[in-house]
């Protein structure tokens, strides 16, 4: 876990009295961060683990790790060197005659350091040390790093570290729950895995058909009514009653996993496997060209091996796509087994679709019918430039009850409370019944 990193590399910064160094480098990191560069906590603990191999003898040295580790683009690189030569300009490097010395990177100490050099006073480290910054970019950019790097000062070592762990766990999940997931790395892939698996998702009950005895019950329950009263002669001095039984609402998922897919398809299987070990009646389906049932590959409990299995009876991964046919299987061989009453269905998929259109309408249509509400998860949706213009989505969408993104983290979360408000959720008013009337 992130958090973990953090304070292993805090203590080891700490064994080597160096728990200063530490905190500045985390300060710097929030600095680049206020100036619009992505400077998440995973590339922080990167440059942090880099100086135990570069060494802290030569500023140039550690200026180009720090730009290697930090910088995306080639145009964040002026108010990167901006912004390092503001916050570590103070920066003293030690004399050519103690090549083992180590560099104190705390501003303060390296202030003191340059006030107590032979052949200089201190009043010459005072000038040296009120001497003005370099000319700024900018006004804007001049005070966020004034009030970020100079007005909270060096790391006093009391108190400070806790709240600057919390932080940078805090800002991990902020960055990862708005990022979209086609834009993962390898190693936030991972860490999305585990916030996949933290997710918790919950569904509201219904009433089922079936009757259960109970004493705040509305309904009398004749059968045992006269049942009891036989003690008694046939006189019923005894009434009981009973109310409808209460069941959790199933939830069926249905995921593309065709070519246009395969950006979203891991992390999309991975959030089908925490609903499936979250949820008590769950049923799973993939499709590309053909439908694929995967619930029982999706119970284990180790994702990893979960999608082994799926990949093992998968024939049409990363292939065409027909949703149209693919659900016309579904209605007619698995929808009266997996459905129940009051049964939530989920489709994600980007509607991309190389079936017929017809047969895509016909079972869109017929699904909804059976469903309590009727979900599309589409990907693209989070793009700010994406609109439905394809036939086969503006075909289906006349049939959906609730046309939702699920590029990231944020989109999931909100579909979970959606899920758990199901039941009072606001509805738009289905075609169907237009067409009835």
């Amino acid at each position: 876990m992130l958090s973990d990193e953090v304070r292993a590399l805090r203590s080891n910064y700490e064994s080597r009295g160096q728990g200063h160094l530490f905190h500045n480098l985390m300060l710097f990191s929030r600095v680049l961060r206020e100036m619009g560069l992505d400077a998440n906590p995973t590339r922080t603990i990167d440059l942090a683990r880099s100086l135990e191999f570069i060494g802290l003898n030569s500023k140039e040295d550690f200026h180009a790790a720090a730009k290697a580790v930090m910088l995306r683009r080639a145009e964040e690189e002026p108010i990167f060197d901006y912004v390092f030569q503001m916050f570590w300009r103070q920066w003293n490097p030690p004399a050519s005659d103690q090549p083992g010395q180590e560099m104190d990177l705390s501003p303060e100490a390296l202030g003191n350091k340059k006030a107590n050099q032979p052949g200089k006073s201190n009043e010459g480290a005072d000038q040296d040390k009120d001497k003005p910054p370099p000319t700024p970019p900018g006004d804007e950019a001049s005070d966020k790093v004034k009030r970020l790097a100079e007005a909270q000062g060096p790391d006093t070592g009391e108190g400070d570290d806790s709240d600057t762990e919390k932080q940078q766990t805090y800002s991990a999940s902020e960055v990862f729950r708005n990022k979209d997931f086609q834009d993962f790395t390898n190693d936030e892939l991972d860490e999305a895995r585990r916030l996949m698996q933290e997710l918790r998702w919950s569904l509201p009950y219904h009433k089922s058909r079936r009757w259960q005895p109970s004493r705040q019950g509305n309904r009398l329950d004749a059968r045992r009514v006269v049942r009891k009263s036989l003690k008694y002669g046939g006189v019923p001095l005894e009434l009981t009653w009973r109310k409808r039984k209460m069941k959790p609402r199933p939830l069926v998922l249905i995921c593309d996993i065709s070519g246009s897919m395969d950006l979203y398809s891991r992390l999309l299987l991975q959030f089908m496997h925490s609903m499936e070990s979250g949820l008590r009646y769950v049923e799973t389906f993939v499709f590309g060209t053909r439908l694929t049932r995967v619930t029982h590959e999706l119970k284990n409990k180790n994702v990893d091996d979960s999608l082994i299995n799926v990949s093992k009876i998968v024939k049409d991964w990363s292939g065409g796509t027909k949703i149209g046919e693919s659900l016309e299987t579904f209605n007619l061989k698995w929808a009266r087994r997996v459905m129940g009453h009051g049964a939530v269905v989920i489709i994600i998929s980007d509607g991309w679709d190389r079936g017929s259109v017809e047969t895509l309408r016909r079972e869109m249509a017929r699904l909804q019918r059976l469903s309590f509400r009727l979900i599309w998860l589409n990907p693209l949706l989070g793009l700010p430039d994406y609109q439905p213009l394809t036939i086969g989505i503006q075909a289906a969408l006349e049939y959906v009850d609730d046309f939702l993104p699920a590029h990231n983290f944020r989109s999931l979360e909100q579909l979970g409370m959606l899920l758990a408000d199901i039941n009072n959720a606001p509805r738009a008013f289905r075609k169907q019944q237009l067409l009835k009337k």
